[in-house]
């Protein structure tokens, strides 16, 4: 399948990749038809996907099972009235429909818009409205299904509201009772490559929710995240944990494991819970595995020696979502042999930076930049910076080559794009610095960095030096405004099972850190906390300290 897109498949050395990796995509490129479809025709028997949840559930597809599902989702959905171009909402956690979601959408030419279950009344009335969305389908979870009918009358061009489940309120469609009565037949939907195919909205850790759209190619964009980085096995268990609204779905549960025939395994569940994670890696015996640094940080604070069969079928675990403490890198990799590969992108593009094959780890650097992407960092000016000087990481050369798998713009946001898309760059709003061997050092976004006294300090170097203390479970950095030194350091904590919070705890935290790093990094501001501030999709949301900070001074 590779081969449709790449003129090489295997390299000697990082240099070699980065030099001779070249991707094509076919005009007329459709992912469901192109490939998920493509090997279920060339293997029958060929799996797919692995469903699994925390009740000992468990259900095999096969792509062959997958093609004629779909199609009668996409019968079921042209039936309903809808048609290329079209807009179509989906929330789906990970039932099996998720994935049969994208692929009929893609397949009718509809615009895809997953979401998250976790959004309200205001969140959705926002998103179909501002998208135009004709249908929803989502599962039926209680609290999502009651917020849906109250956006219902608010929603302006809001068609069709589908459930997947077992309780359907009145007027909504039942998914599985309907879906799946029509034809397993369909006639291919000619599409260009460069027609919208996905609708993200951001994460939206500062003002409104964008919309970033992605074209028919951006799948193969995603060659780079699965088999490079993540280097996921043709007919090997992958796994990613993450839920199907956020853009880490598209990152590792579908577009590039797919294309190198990896299985993915959706694991349905319904709250994280380190013990039950563990003991299903156990029982499916991975190939590759991937999760944010939080996934981590719980799963050794649940003690891995208690699970020894967890990680021994692994070959690599890939990390991203947030920077990876060097204290987080060291430990698993002492507790089970193997070193987390980290990578940086954003739902805006595939895999950006990452430790590469080839790359020797640095524990806490994102590694060295993908091929076809022109990566720098720069100053305010636009100039380049010298190595040690953090900037912005930016994309440069677009009209050069347009890397595939970059998306293509904020949908009617030309203010957003303009902050963006400048100097014929593509602007990512976070910063990092390159060293001098020519790795990359990820600090965080541009508003998170801290000015206090005149020293610009990035809130990852001080949480790297929390995460070495014991009692530190997770944590977040912040500036606080101080009125002699403009902002001060900030450190809120959650703590690890067995502390407490106190004063003595903060003192010694605070020493600690002053040990750790530089003394002026220290936080003078230490708050624990039952948890942190996240996105809907887990990135912690400095901008709601910050404010909180600045409303409580």
């Amino acid at each position: 399948m590779l081969e449709k897109f790449l003129e090489k498949t295997e390299f000697e050395s990082y240099e070699d990749f980065k030099s001779n990796y070249k991707v094509t995509v076919p005009e007329g490129f459709n992912f469901a038809y192109d490939v998920a479809d493509a090997w279920g025709e060339q293997d029958e028997n060929k799996l797919a996907l692995v469903w699994c949840d925390d009740f000992g559930n468990r259900k095999k597809y096969t792509f062959k099972d997958l093609t004629r599902l779909s199609n009668q989702v996409a019968n079921f959905l042209m039936d309903k009235g809808l048609k290329k171009g079209d807009r179509v909402m989906f929330m789906c956690k990970q039932r099996p429909e998720a994935w049969l979601c994208f692929l009929a959408l893609h397949k009718a030419g509809i615009v895809a818009i997953p979401a998250t279950f976790q959004l309200t009344k205001k969140d959705i009335v926002y998103r179909c409205n501002k998208a135009h969305v004709k249908m929803i389908i989502s599962v039926d979870d209680a609290e999502l299904t009651e917020s849906i009918k109250e956006s219902v009358p608010e929603c302006n061009e809001l068609e069709h509201v589908a459930i997947v489940g077992e309780k359907v309120p009145e007027g909504f469609i039942d998914f599985r009772k309907e879906a799946y009565t029509y034809s397993d037949k369909f006639e291919r939907i000619p599409n260009k490559n460069s027609d919208e195919m996905l609708i993200y909205f951001s994460s939206g850790t500062t003002g409104f929710p964008k919309m970033i759209v992605h074209d028919y190619t951006y799948p193969v964009g995603h060659i780079l995240t699965a088999k490079y980085w993540q280097r996921v096995e043709d007919g090997k268990l992958h796994l990613t944990m993450s839920d199907s609204g956020w853009a880490k779905f598209a990152w590792g549960k579908i577009y590039g494991q797919w294309i190198c025939g990896a299985v993915i395994v959706a694991y349905d569940n319904e709250k994280f819970n380190a013990a039950n994670t563990l003991n299903l890696l156990a029982e499916l015996q991975l190939t590759t595995f991937c999760a944010p640094p939080t996934i981590y940080r719980f799963l050794i604070k649940e003690d891995l020696q208690n699970y020894p069969d967890s990680f021994k079928s692994i070959k690599q675990c890939s990390i991203a979502g947030e920077p990876l403490n060097p204290e987080v890198f060291n430990k698993f990799k002492e507790l089970t042999g193997l070193s987390l590969t980290e990578g940086f992108g954003q739902t805006e593009t595939p895999v950006i930076l990452a430790n590469y094959p080839g790359i020797e780890i640095k524990p806490g650097s994102t590694g060295k930049p993908s091929p076809v992407f022109d990566v720098d960092i720069v100053n305010p000016d636009g100039t380049s910076c010298e190595d040690g000087i953090v900037g912005h990481i930016v994309i440069k050369n677009l009209s050069k080559l347009y890397p595939t798998g970059l998306f293509k713009g904020y949908l009617d946001d030309e203010e957003a794009n303009k902050k963006s898309f400048y100097n014929d760059w593509y602007d990512t709003g976070d910063t990092a610095r390159r060293d001098n061997d020519g790795y990359y050092w990820f600090e965080g976004r541009s508003d998170d960095v801290i000015k206090s006294s005149g020293y610009r300090i990035g809130p990852f170097e001080v949480e790297s030096a929390l995460m070495t203390h014991p009692s530190v479970l997770e944590c977040a950095v912040t500036g606080a405004p101080d009125p002699v030194r403009g902002q001060v350091i900030k450190a809120t904590i959650v703590l690890a099972k067995g502390y407490t919070p106190s004063d003595e705890l903060k003192k010694e935290i605070q020493n600690h850190v002053k040990q750790a790093t530089a003394p002026y990094k220290y936080p003078r501001i230490v708050e624990f906390v039952e948890q942190l501030p996240k996105t809907t999709s887990g990135k912690i949301k400095r901008d709601t300290i910050r404010k909180q900070s600045e409303a409580h001074n």
